[in-house]
């Protein structure tokens, strides 16, 4: 095993984390954002206030975007299975 298939592992995996966690974040931010500019808005400084919008978009986010989160996991799980000759040998 060299060290160039370390690094080549180690960036495939930290892409597929990034490209897996993104929409989370994304619509996470996205509402965090939007509650927070609320918030300045109205002077309410209510912490729980943005926590039930988040988790409800992040669970509406797991549904749209889960089938393409699955599918991107299994393809990288497959290239890695798939590349283990190679890197032993």
């Amino acid at each position: 095993m060299t060290p160039e298939s370390v690094l080549d592992i180690t960036q495939g995996a930290m892409w597929t984390a990034v490209l897996v966690a993104a929409p989370l974040l994304v619509s996470a931010l996205i509402v965090g954002l939007v509650i927070g500019m609320f918030q300045a808005a109205t002077q309410i400084n209510e912490m729980t206030l943005s926590f039930i919008p988040k988790l409800f978009t992040l669970f509406l986010t797991l549904l749209l975007a889960g089938p393409w989160l699955l599918t991107t996991l299994i393809n990288y799980t497959q290239r890695l299975i798939l590349s283990i000759p190679s890197v032993i040998g």
